[in-house]
């Protein structure tokens, strides 16, 4: 038997592993002939996009649903080493024992994390990078707002105003408001510290002046061109000298990937991503694929792919098909995703959808929101239970489960 190893229980790992099962199935292989392994720490696929909206706790799907249903096996384990010249991966298991897992072939696809500052009073940061943490702030406004009144009881400080930031700020508004007695509405505040002197900074000039109409329309009150100081419980202090009394501070600036890299023999780049080829191969380790945020693979032209989850589906694609496919002897096909498009969610102000590496806007307000709603709900939710719906969700030449996928 040959084994494929899947290091990863997010949207790149689970669909690796699918996109490996599909290709065998597809050419006719002895399921006895491939055995295709997940191993990670966690049992849910959690739908991380979704960790800046209420009840983060529900924004799961149980990987055994998924992957069970098409005879991937699953190893609850945590990785804390990969011999890439031995061609095996060690774990450790939740009785604290060591799992040594062999492969013929390996797809890391770790993920990413925060990167945390080193400030004062870090320790205070909250974010909302995991289900655990995001989970955290939720309980935490929640046992704020019951507390005996104090100086900014309904504010919230975020700092990072990329993606995350913008869309946990705009989603801030109406929680607090939620959360706010009616005679002290006035109070709510969320406050956007960002070091560069424009939100947005990465998402470009095309979708900003609508960003800044909504961030002024919702009451978010931007601090451009500062960062923070120090961090205490109810207060923070930027590099302006401002202190600002706040219930949380949330931290959303920076993402790098998986430590997990460091353990492959391949050239990294500035966030931690292994360099891949064309066909999502590591560049210099035999055997050796990578998929998702732990990937720097090549999207459009001289375009980089993106950490998220717009990348990490097909990247999981690719690399489940390519996988198998080397094992089986078959070409291998260069990763192609999808025309680049964002959908930022602006909360109760709708949302904003771009397209390009421009980001030329092409729907805002409700409309956009509508489509912001179906990718959170439904778009990038894989199927479960059916084996034939996920082995044909798992088709790389389709990015989403989509009706016609799953029908």
């Amino acid at each position: 038997m040959k084994n494929i190893l899947v290091i990863g229980g997010g949207f790149a790992g689970v669909w690796s592993a699918l996109g490996a099962v599909r290709t065998a199935r597809e050419n006719g292989t002895d399921p006895a002939d491939i055995q295709v392994t997940l191993v990670s720490s966690g049992d849910d696929l959690v739908i991380r996009p979704r960790l800046y909206e209420a009840d983060p706790e529900s924004m799961r799907v149980s990987l055994d649903r998924v992957l069970g249903p098409v005879g991937v096996r699953r190893v609850a384990a945590t990785v804390t080493a990969i011999d890439t010249e031995d061609r095996s991966v060690v774990a450790l298991g939740r009785d604290a024992r060591e799992i040594v897992l062999p492969y013929d072939r390996l797809v890391l696809a770790a993920g990413s994390q925060v990167v945390r500052p080193e400030l004062p009073g870090s320790e205070h940061l909250l974010d909302v990078d995991t289900m655990g943490a995001a989970a955290r702030l939720d309980h935490h406004l929640k046992r704020a707002a019951e507390q005996p009144s104090f100086e900014g009881q309904f504010t919230v400080v975020v700092v990072g105003a990329g993606f995350t930031g913008l869309e946990i700020a705009t989603e801030l508004t109406e929680r607090l408001r939620e959360l706010a007695p009616v005679e002290r509405q006035d109070e709510v505040r969320v406050v956007l510290v960002e070091r560069a002197d424009v939100v947005g900074p990465e998402l470009g000039a095309g979708p900003r002046p609508h960003i800044d109409a909504v961030l002024a329309e919702l009451g978010v009150e931007p601090r451009l061109g500062v960062t923070l100081d120090e961090v205490r419980e109810r207060s923070v202090t930027l590099s302006d000298g401002e202190v600002v009394p706040t219930a949380a501070t949330v931290w959303t600036a920076g993402m790098r990937a998986s430590d997990l890299t460091a353990l492959v023999p391949g050239e990294r780049d500035r966030l931690g991503r292994l360099l891949v080829d064309d066909h999502l191969r590591v560049q210099g380790v035999p055997g050796v694929y990578a998929a998702g945020d732990t990937a720097a693979a090549r999207a459009e032209d001289d375009h980089m792919v993106t950490q998220s989850c717009q990348h990490a589906v097909p990247l999981g694609k690719f690399a489940g098909r390519n996988v198998a496919a080397d094992l089986l002897g078959l070409d291998l096909v260069p990763f192609a995703p999808d025309p680049y498009v964002t959908c930022l969610d602006l909360g109760p102000a709708g949302a904003v959808l771009t397209s390009g590496w421009d980001r030329t806007v092409q729907l805002t307000g409700q409309e956009a929101k509508e489509l912001k709603q179906r990718i959170n709900s439904e778009w990038i939710y894989p199927p479960v239970d059916d084996p034939e719906k996920i082995i044909r969700a798992a088709d790389h030449r389709t990015t989403w489960p989509t009706a016609e996928t799953t029908a």
